[in-house]
C-alpha cells in the first residue's frame, strides 16, 4: 500500500467493524471481523469484504500505571504497482507509526477507554 491512513473505524456489531482508509489519495472501504479480543491485552482482525485484504493484531503491554507499550502486526495484500512500490519504500510502516501516535494522543486526551464493547472474543 502506498501511503495508507485509517480515516475511520466503526464498530457495527460485537465482532464486525467497518473501515475507511485512504491509500495514495484513493479512499477504500471494507469490513473486518474481530477474530480475537482480550480487553486491555489484544485485538486481532481480518478483512471480510470490500476493497482491501488485510489482517492484523494489536497487543497492549502494561509497563506501569502511566505507561503501556502497544505493538502492531499488520499483514496486507498490496493492490497494483503503486502500492507494491510504496510498500517497498517503507510508506506503510511510516503511516502505521503515525496512526499509532495519533491513537496515543487520542487515548491520552480522553484519559479513559472509549466506552466501546470490551468483551472477550
Amino acid at each position: 500500500m502506498a501511503v495508507q491512513s485509517t480515516r475511520r473505524i466503526e464498530q457495527r456489531t460485537q465482532t464486525l467493524t467497518h473501515w475507511k482508509t485512504k491509500i495514495a489519495g484513493v479512499e477504500r472501504e471494507f469490513d473486518a471481523e474481530i477474530t480475537e479480543q482480550i480487553p486491555d491485552e489484544r485485538v486481532a482482525w481480518t478483512s471480510v469484504g470490500g476493497e482491501a485484504k488485510q489482517a492484523g493484531v494489536v497487543t497492549f503491554h502494561y509497563i506501569d500505571d502511566n505507561t503501556t507499550k502497544i505493538m502492531l502486526q499488520l499483514d496486507y495484500d498490496p493492490d497494483g504497482l503503486a502500492e507494491t512500490v510504496g510498500d517497498k519504500l517503507g510508506f506503510v510502516k511510516r503511516q502505521a507509526t503515525g496512526d499509532l501516535k495519533r491513537f496515543k494522543q487520542f487515548i491520552e486526551s480522553r484519559g479513559t477507554e472509549t466506552g466501546g464493547w470490551r468483551g472477550t472474543v
